[in-house]
């Protein structure tokens, strides 16, 4: 069964190859379906295109149908081209006639479209919550280990001290700017298209503001054609903020890959959380970090790739879009993994002491030995150029005094103002809303 189907059978190579993995992948979309054709048939029948008595016998089986999907219980039938098809199949054999007119006033295009935008909403959630809970995880340890020196560098050459507390809180910053560009995918998701049928509007006297309300959108994308111009648009700019989130991530994992390698020695992690080597006894790979640095680095290449795809494609829907979702569903799964694992394995690090004790990082107070000439009086050039001669002459040596000032916290690490940062943000979802209003639909 398909929504489109005519009286032609359609060549069964050109069904499978159109058809592609969307089966499989719609199944991620199917709640967000019934949820769009609840909030369209409630519509339909404020305008009289339903009766009472059909909406709420539709209402019921949709709602059924919903409960199914949860459960686990629900398929795509291989006779069956997608999950708009499968659901309006179901509720046209459990309820007849009535479920034939759930489609009044909507196109297939404008059905996945609400559908994408339900879902990308929801799983912007689930990353949200991931990523917050890992920036929770790094300012717990910039604090617990903001007394412990951490060598700075620049150019992978030693360049001045650092902390672990700047280290952590670091990334943590970080995040908080991934979720802006969040915020903002969050907010082009978080407009409705429903009603905007094939890109041209209905000659039906639709009521879009009722079916943004009933699904808990803040607004709606007014101009019809418009709406369809924004598949590809959307899934990009999502991409874009996905991209933000893994770059962090990247970052951090290639941290982690250097600084657990022995010539560095800065942390370590349990044994049983590292593999080893199927002939050296003494490895301990950092594997995890190296999946997060791949995956995630992967995922920055996803706005490139989204773009590639819908290049030069004019307005108006074409079945290039459909292949979106290829790309995007499994790196929003690998992404939420991602922040997921990472947060598990900083939750198990340990943290070295006492390492700029090593007489290789005495390099590292230089600068502070310039300073505290140019404190006494010395311009600080001709400083710069005393300590110079005596790195070059092998006589070089920080005085107690200098190493003394970086015992404790390097620099301020602002976790509080990090955190009113992150909680600015945060605020600015509006996850509460669209429960509160995904509840009431469900009712």
């Amino acid at each position: 069964m398909k929504i489109w189907q005519k009286n032609i059978d359609v060549n069964k190579d050109i069904e499978t190859f159109t058809v592609g993995k969307d089966r499989e992948l719609d199944l991620e979309m199917a709640a967000f379906d019934v949820l769009g054709s609840l909030a369209h048939v409630e519509m339909l029948e404020s305008i009289g295109l339903l009766t009472a008595e059909e909406l709420v016998q539709i209402q019921k089986e949709l709602k059924n149908i919903y409960g199914e999907i949860e459960a686990g219980d629900f398929v795509i039938e291989n006779s069956v081209e997608d999950v708009h098809s499968q659901v309006e199949w179901l509720l046209t054999q459990r309820i007849g006639e009535a479920g034939k007119k759930i489609h009044s006033g909507r196109s297939r295009n404008d059905q996945v479209l609400v559908d994408l935008k339900l879902f990308f909403r929801n799983r912007i959630e689930e990353m949200v919550d991931h990523t917050s809970t890992l920036f929770q995880q790094l300012q717990t340890l910039s604090e617990a280990h903001k007394d412990k020196l951490l060598p700075g560098y620049t150019h992978l050459q030693i360049a001045m001290p650092s902390s672990f507390g700047l280290w952590f809180g670091a990334y943590a910053e970080s995040l908080v700017d991934d979720l802006e560009l969040m915020l903002a995918a969050y907010k082009v998701c978080n407009k409705n298209p429903l009603g905007s049928a094939a890109g041209y509007g209905s000659s039906f006297p639709l009521n879009r503001t009722m079916t943004t309300d009933l699904l808990g959108f803040e607004t709606l994308n007014y101009n019809v054609v418009y709406a369809q111009m924004g598949r590809g648009k959307t899934e990009r700019v999502l991409a874009q903020a996905m991209s933000s989130v893994a770059a962090t991530l990247a970052k951090m994992a290639m941290d982690v890959c250097l600084f657990i390698n022995q010539n560095f020695a800065f942390i370590t992690f349990p044994d049983e959380l590292t593999t080893g080597s199927s002939i050296m006894p003494h490895k301990k790979n950092p594997d995890v970090f190296e999946l997060i640095r791949s995956r995630c680095n992967k995922i920055q290449a996803l706005p490139n790739e989204i773009a590639m795809m819908t290049t030069n494609l004019p307005s108006g829907y074409h079945r290039d879009l459909q292949l979106l979702k290829e790309n995007l569903f499994p790196a929003i799964t690998s992404l939420n993994e991602c922040l997921s694992i990472a947060t598990y394995m900083l939750q198990n690090i340990t943290v070295k002491d006492n390492l700029l004790s090593d007489p290789k990082y005495a390099y590292l107070f230089s600068v502070e030995v310039v300073n505290e000439l140019a404190l006494k009086g010395v311009p600080f050039r001709e400083a710069y150029q005393i300590v110079g001669a005596s790195i070059e002459n092998g006589t070089f040596e920080p005085q107690a005094s200098v190493i003394h000032t970086h015992e404790g916290s390097i620099g301020n690490l602002c976790t509080v103002e990090i955190k009113g940062m992150m909680d600015q943000v945060l605020a600015q979802f509006k996850f509460e809303q669209t429960k509160e209003a995904i509840h009431k639909l469900l009712a």
